[in-house]
């Protein structure tokens, strides 16, 4: 099993342009309400215009926060590197760098265009 992560957001477009550049993701479909990201090939997160429908309904309510509750996590060979790109992009910093002893890992905790969390950590 591998997850297939998907979070709606209120502008694919400007989230996947901000994931490509953190996560060093490309497109791997492209357009206003629907994206698929994928590293090295392999689809590494979904994202999903929150009022588009299609054929499964809408996936949210713009009368509740978006990314309330929820954190993404994505491990990384490139964690400073991962960092610098989303301080570059202007993403707000949680947490700077540390070292996570639960995890055993550094990591660094960041919030993306829609306020998601988003954890970069070390492999």
């Amino acid at each position: 099993m591998r997850p297939q992560t998907l979070i709606a957001v209120s502008d694919v477009e400007k989230s996947s342009a901000w994931y490509c550049e953190v996560l060093g993701a490309t497109s791997g479909h492209g357009g206003p309400d629907y994206e698929r990201l994928v590293v090295d090939g392999v689809l590494v997160m979904q994202l999903h215009q929150l009022e588009v429908e299609h054929h499964h309904g809408r996936f949210g309510d713009r009368a509740h926060p978006l990314g309330n509750g929820v954190a993404i996590w994505f491990e990384t060979d490139g964690l400073e590197a991962a960092a610098e790109q989303a301080r570059a992009l202007g993403a707000t910093v949680q947490t700077e760098i540390h070292y996570n002893p639960n995890a055993d890992h550094h990591e660094i905790w960041l919030r993306d265009p829609d306020d998601y969390l988003v954890v970069l950590a070390s492999v």
